[in-house]
């Protein structure tokens, strides 16, 4: 019997670092470091990961044929990072300083630093970063050819790229070059809304529908927009190519206010803005897609890189009618440029078969009764433990009305969003758990929405959506005599970021779901991640009793353990202390 090929796919040192492990061309683990060690982001090489998928397949770094990085760190330091500090030299010398010290100190010795820390002293090899996006749609998608794009801020000198994909070749054939970048111009965007760079530009999106577009002729300022979707940004107007900062005085200047401190008030003014850059996103990524299309035609599409986590982008794309397949993987920021190196070793250097599509997201972990039943016992907490069937009719039966429940079961998702497995979860038909969930549980804003996950065979029913979206990755309508029925997952514009879920994906996830139907007729529920605001997702028991002790959550259920809040004594732990573990996003 021949020895399986197994091929490790790293990202790291930026942020969102993963590990992927491939078996003869097939994804067997796939995780993001920031699970383990319990830093969001975490951008350090993601060791722990690592070190997991080993334990789970049950092998050593001494098994493993290859290792990918990514992309190139000495072309994006000595050709892009240099030549664009040298193009506004003297300015940027605080800027380049910092840069420097990254560099020289960890990003430029990568080759090194990888050998020395998984004790590796085989091959390894690299991608661009864009081809990494694209290979990480394109074989997943398990379509025989594809038109391929890639958004987002920067690679090594490429921001956007257009390509083609058929059965193991990928090819990208056009690209926008740094410092003009969507990624990057929605970034500044959330700079100056006080959110987070590379970590909130998801409340942009969600804050959008309470606004009107009114600064999308100012942003037009900004960014000279091609008919082919290629695009310049204006950069009197950003300071991230010399400064600390993505933008400055005249960037507000052109708006008509200064920037918004963090965690104060937000104004109507504030929604208008986030609600203008939105229109623009939308507006260049059906160009782009369309002049993809032009140069490499297909009826399927493949979108990753960070842009391509708009999901009401990605909506508007789908619903255009340019292509009859949309897809992206759960994983399409940086995360995901793990999986696409593994995937482009497999095909280039062991000529590889292609590959099968992705069939789930569940890459992570999973606990076994004993190890589950450890934690409780170690937290002194009363226990259920249940058959499978009971925890399901339980459940379902618990979540009808008011109770919120975490829900955590079999492996861990792959990508930012919780899919059924480590998830908060509630009845969608009572409005009140909204802002139940956001302020007492998940202590964050106010106007962030809620994704629905709907019964596959049952989501045209709700949502005017003709096929699956089990990423969560797309937005679409909520028929208007649904949403009166499912309001806590209705957004103010009367959308959803839609995750639908099907039997063989997830059967426990479905069969949940179902039984919730049985009882209501609704076969929608609120599902959210399972940790509070700046905190990575829960990964191991311990992480979901943490943040059940810590927050107003009813139920903890983990795998057919039920835990009731009611059922417990003593003073529960002051919330201040726990949510100070984390920064805010």
């Amino acid at each position: 019997m021949n020895k399986p090929i197994y091929i490790l796919g790293i990202s790291c040192f930026y942020h969102d670092s993963a590990a992927v492990l491939l078996k003869d061309g097939q994804i067997v683990f796939a995780a993001q470091e920031e699970r383990f060690t319990r830093k969001k982001q975490d951008e350090s090489i993601p060791i722990n990961a690592i070190n997991k998928a080993f334990e789970f397949e049950g092998i050593s770094i001494k098994d493993i044929d290859a290792v990918g990085f990514y992309e190139k760190p000495l072309l994006k330091f000595f050709d892009r990072i240099l030549q664009s500090y040298f193009r506004v030299w003297p300015f940027g010398y605080v800027s380049y300083l910092s840069a420097m010290k990254e560099w020289m100190n960890k990003k430029l010795w990568t080759s090194h630093l990888l050998k020395k820390e998984l004790n590796y002293d085989g091959q390894l090899y690299y991608s661009t970063h864009h081809e990494s996006h694209a290979a990480s749609a394109f074989f997943a998608s398990g379509y025989d050819d594809s038109t391929i794009v890639t958004v987002d801020g920067v690679g090594e000198w490429a921001t956007a790229t257009m390509g083609y994909g058929k059965n193991t070749d990928i090819d990208l054939s056009h690209e926008v070059r740094y410092p003009h970048s969507l990624g990057l111009l929605y970034s500044a965007v959330t700079y100056y809304l006080g959110f987070k760079v590379n970590s909130a530009e998801y409340k942009v999106m969600g804050l959008a529908p309470y606004g009107e577009p009114k600064y999308v002729d100012n942003l037009r300022e900004l960014i000279d927009i091609k008919e082919d979707g290629s695009f310049e940004l204006n950069m009197k107007y950003f300071t991230y190519d010399r400064t600390l900062r993505m933008t400055g005085k005249t960037f507000e200047k052109l708006l008509g206010q200064p920037r918004r401190k963090p965690e104060s008030d937000l104004e109507q003014f504030h929604k208008d803005v986030a609600r203008s850059v939105q229109e623009i996103t939308e507006e260049i990524m059906l160009k782009v897609c369309a002049h993809a299309k032009k140069l490499h035609p297909s009826k399927n599409l493949c979108l990753a890189g960070g842009v391509a986590l708009n999901c009401v982008a990605n909506g508007k794309i789908l619903r255009s009618g340019m292509f009859e397949n949309v897809y992206i993987q759960p994983a399409s920021g940086d995360a995901g440029g793990a999986l696409g190196v593994a995937y482009l070793i497999w095909h280039r250097e062991f000529k590889g078969k292609k590959t099968s599509p992705m069939p789930h997201p569940y890459y992570g972990l999973d606990y076994s009764d004993s190890k589950i039943e450890e934690a409780l016992k170690e937290n002194n907490l009363p226990y259920e433990k249940l058959s499978e069937s009971e925890i399901i009719t339980t459940t379902a039966k618990l979540m009808e009305g008011e109770g919120i429940v975490g829900w955590f079961q079999g492996r861990m998702e792959y990508g930012p969003r919780a899919l059924g497995n480590r998830s908060i979860i509630a009845d969608a038909r009572n409005k009140d758990n909204w802002q139940k969930v956001n302020l007492k549980i998940k202590f964050r804003e106010s106007f962030r929405p809620f994704a629905p996950t709907v019964l596959e065979e049952r989501a045209s029913e709700y949502f005017d959506l003709d096929r699956p979206s089990p990423y969560m990755l797309l937005v679409a309508d909520v028929h208007p005599d649904k949403r009166e029925e499912v309001p806590a997952i209705t957004h103010v514009d009367g959308t959803a970021r839609i995750q639908t879920v099907s039997a063989a994906e997830n059967p426990k996830y479905h069969k949940l779901i179902s039984e919730f139907a049985k009882n209501t007729g609704c076969p929608v529920i609120i599902n959210t991640s399972f940790n509070v605001r700046g905190e990575p997702i829960v990964e191991c028991p311990r992480d979901a009793i943490n943040c059940f002790l810590h927050t107003q959550m009813d139920y903890l259920v983990l795998g057919n353990y039920l835990v009731r809040k009611s059922a417990l004594t003593g003073e529960q732990k002051d919330n201040t202390e726990y949510l100070e573990k984390f920064e805010l996003d």
